[in-house]
């Protein structure tokens, strides 16, 4: 597969989006975290609309491409979450260009904050080339394998 030609993030908060953007943006995350994950639990939350979290999406030709958000946990805590890649632009490098982009949001909004994912386990290699490092044990989450991570430093 081609490398993935080079696209911009797009990084707002949720009434920043466009209706298409959210419809786009929900649609990815139940496509992949609830069918094709066969995860049944409530995938859409309050987080969403939290004025503090930024989405991320990439887009190409008005189709998404690639999805993560960034939101405050705690005072120092900033999570990131819902990373997805679509189907058809997986294994394309896309996944570190998403991740980079949100790293990048993470510095500007949220400076001096830690950085902390709920990785699925199987992904810890990749999160563990951007500087994110295991806090604890492999867990079932929603039948599914994970593990929390920590960014060692945020660059």
């Amino acid at each position: 597969m081609e490398k993935n030609p080079v696209l911009e993030p797009v990084a707002r908060t949720y009434r920043e989006l466009s209706h298409d953007e959210i419809f786009m943006m929900f649609k990815a995350r139940v496509d992949i975290f609830v069918v094709e994950q066969a995860c049944a639990y409530p995938e859409i939350d309050d987080i969403d609309r939290d004025l503090n979290t930024r989405h991320i999406l990439f887009l190409e030709q008005g189709c998404l491409k690639a999805y993560a958000r960034c939101y405050p946990k705690s005072d120092t805590v900033v999570a990131i979450g819902r990373v997805l890649i679509t189907p058809e632009s997986r294994g394309s490098g896309m996944g570190y260009t998403l991740m980079h982009a949100a790293l990048a949001c993470v510095k500007q909004h949220y400076p001096d904050s830690q950085v902390h994912i709920a990785a699925q386990s199987y992904l810890q290699p990749f999160y563990c080339k951007l500087g994110f490092e295991p806090m604890g044990d492999v867990y079932l989450e929603d039948g599914i394998e994970h593990i929390d991570m920590q960014l060692q430093q945020l660059g």
